[in-house]
């Protein structure tokens, strides 16, 4: 029985008894029944006047009860007379207003929060308390080039995605960095918060591709310059002391100067092979800002295919280009882009050697560029160091080209792979903007 309830029936039941009293006063003595009933007329509105004060402390005490169940913190009460009430009431106000603020704080820290979380470049991937996906940000987005919606409440062992994969045996608090087709590079890291008491584990993968190029590029741009220089000052030296010696043939023995020549032709070839051994890295560090235009990618592929015809004749290599749209147009740089394709032909041939196929795949749909050709593939262990800067699997190799393909393609925003697929070797750029 509610409070309010037994204080009624309390004053209830004695105003009855009261009047039953007051009644038998009737027959006895009229002025005693008339001072009875001014006397139970004036208890009466004394008790209507302490169950008003009695009950509003109460309805307020209600009222602000139902005010915190519905999180309203707006709700303030004013005095009401009464000096015990009115300090509870001011307890409450102060109350309310720190628990306003302290929402109004989290509600704005939330909002920074997520903010700050959906335009990182950094993919942030939360698990809720059953390891299942459950907030994934705009970059972790782009990076498994999926959308929130369709894995979201899956178990990460049943999202079939290389970085995810990698992402199993990651131990709590264990930062890995991980190469994929060595050209993409990775850092992983897991950790976790506290959610109402309990952990919650959330994922980091950062790019570091282009972070790393650029340091690499930095790098080596350096040393070359340093390398050109030097040389390029001592073969210009050189050569000239050479030609000067020319000069003192004649006052050799005839038997001699034969010898003598080819000694100086001897060293002033190696002068030169040196000479476009270091402009060759040289050309690396002078790639300037590709400039450029509006082509028809497809008349590109096929002028590609008469400039490498002569030699896929000679080596009996088939070629095969393969689209589905006539005219395929394209911001880029033809002629940087037109050395990254020779480079990339060039390989394809080579590592067929005799007798094999080139298929050349251009896809307007998924704007991806694939060549790919019949090769004995590549060994797990130089893919991974492929596209480092100079490397090279060839005996005589410099690794220019590769390098080159690397710069052309990062300055053109477009990213690449290296896979190899049912016993070929397939090189695709995405010609989707990164």
């Amino acid at each position: 029985m509610k409070l309010r309830t037994k204080f009624i029936s309390l004053i209830t039941a004695i105003h009855v008894i009261m009047l039953i009293f007051s009644l038998q006063l009737l027959s006895l003595n009229k002025l005693l029944f008339l001072g009875s009933e001014l006397l139970i007329l004036f208890s009466i509105v004394l008790s209507v006047q302490l169950y008003n004060a009695f009950i509003r402390p109460i309805n307020l005490i209600s009222a602000g009860i139902e005010s915190l169940k519905d999180k309203d913190f707006s709700m303030k009460f004013m005095p009401v007379g009464q000096n015990e009430m009115d300090q509870l009431l001011a307890v409450y106000n102060q109350m309310i207003d720190k628990m306003r603020e302290e929402r109004i704080r989290q509600e704005e820290q939330h909002f920074f929060l997520q903010r700050l979380i959906e335009a990182s470049p950094t993919g942030i991937i939360v698990l809720d308390f059953d390891d299942q996906l459950a907030a994934m940000n705009p970059a972790a987005e782009k990076l498994l080039n999926n959308s929130f919606s369709q894995i979201k409440g899956l178990r990460l062992d049943a999202i079939q995605h290389p970085l995810i994969q990698d992402c199993l045996d990651l131990e709590e608090g264990q930062k890995r960095t991980i190469s994929r087709n060595g050209i993409e590079l990775f850092a992983l890291q897991k950790s976790h918060f506290l959610d109402r008491g309990f952990n919650k584990q959330f994922i980091l993968i950062e790019e570091l591709t282009e972070e790393i190029r650029k340091i690499e590029k930095q790098a080596y741009e350096k040393v070359i310059r340093m390398m050109s220089h030097e040389i390029n000052n001592s073969i210009g030296a050189v050569n000239s002391i050479m030609e000067s010696f020319r000069q003192f043939t004649s006052s050799l023995k005839f038997d001699d100067q034969d010898e003598f020549n080819h000694a100086l032709d001897v060293v002033t070839k190696r002068n030169n092979r040196l000479n476009h051994f270091m402009k060759n890295f040289s050309d690396v560090v002078r790639i300037p800002e590709p400039n450029k235009r509006e082509i028809n990618l497809v008349d590109l592929l096929k002028s590609i295919e008469t400039l490498v015809h002569a030699e896929l004749k000679k080596r009996q290599i088939s070629w095969r280009f393969e689209t589905d749209a006539n005219q395929f147009l394209i911001l880029l740089d033809p002629e940087q882009f037109e050395q990254v394709l020779l480079n990339v032909i060039k390989n394809a041939y080579e590592a067929i050697d005799q007798q094999g196929e080139i298929t050349v795949i251009l896809n307007s749909n998924q704007q991806q560029l694939t060549i790919r050709d019949s090769g004995p593939g590549i060994a797990d262990e130089i893919k991974s160091q492929l596209f480092t800067p100079f490397y090279s699997s060839k005996k005589d190799g410099q690794g220019i080209g590769l390098t080159i393909i690397r710069e052309i393609l990062s300055n053109h925003g477009f990213k690449f792979s290296l896979s190899a697929v049912n016993g070929h070797t397939d090189f695709t750029i995405f010609l989707n903007l990164s």
